[in-house]
């Protein structure tokens, strides 16, 4: 029998390793997959009120606001500037893995700074827009925006809107906390003395999910 191992590393003992890759990464791609169900369940379900529903609230009127400018009517300015943070948090998170390919301790640690950094950016402005409808009366089984025929908007799209951004700003908050440690064992030279950065792609796989993710809420609420 070939027992020839072609991977560089040989992660178990039982056989050829699914897709040749560590079991830490393959749990990884096990747990995305979970969240991705949740994920998806609750946008199947927005989808389905949204569509059910003769009128809606029209999101260039509820998200107009952009701090510091006062009653400037700017419909999803500020969102798009969230985006872009989040979107290059996102390339400063490949930068990392791709130093780390390359065990440049100096890079994935200058690379993972500027990560947690636009992290803690996209969090502030959440906490800033959440703020601001909270000011406005809307809130949990509270909407004091109108549907665009002018009728009077259920509570449907305040809950799922604080729901799922909410759901997805807490996966946001973990993926800071887990960089912070990460980075916090890159300038332990941890990774040095293992060997590899693999710990780096893992995290960076869920960074990129929470990314992805926010694809599909942006459009959800701030487009349709």
């Amino acid at each position: 029998m070939d027992t020839a191992v072609t991977a560089k590393k040989k992660w178990w003992g039982g056989g050829y390793s699914p897709f040749n890759v560590s079991y830490g990464k393959l749990m990884m791609w096990y747990f995305l997959m979970s969240d991705a169900f949740t994920f998806g369940a609750l946008l199947i379900s927005y989808g389905t009120i949204r569509f059910m529903s003769t009128s809606w609230p029209d999101p260039n009127e509820v998200f107009r606001s952009f701090p510091l400018m006062g009653h400037a009517h700017m419909p999803l300015v500020f969102v798009s500037l969230m985006t872009f943070i989040l979107i290059m948090s996102s390339v400063t998170m490949v930068l990392a893995v791709h130093a780390g390919h390359h065990r440049n301790q100096k890079d994935v640690a200058k690379w993972l700074i500027w990560t947690i950094i636009g992290g803690i950016a996209f969090l502030s402005c959440q906490a800033w827009e959440w703020t601001h409808l909270f000011h406005e009366g809307a809130w949990w089984g509270r909407n004091p925006f109108s549907n665009v025929n002018g009728t009077v908007a259920s509570t449907n799209f305040t809950n799922f809107f604080f729901t799922i951004t909410g759901f997805h700003g807490l996966h946001v908050t973990s993926g800071v906390v887990l960089n912070i440690v990460i980075l916090a064992n890159v300038l332990k030279g941890t990774y040095e003395q293992r060997g590899h950065y693999e710990m780096i792609e893992k995290v960076g796989l869920y960074w990129h999910f929470v990314d992805l993710v926010w694809v599909f809420v942006f459009t959800c609420f701030y487009l349709l």
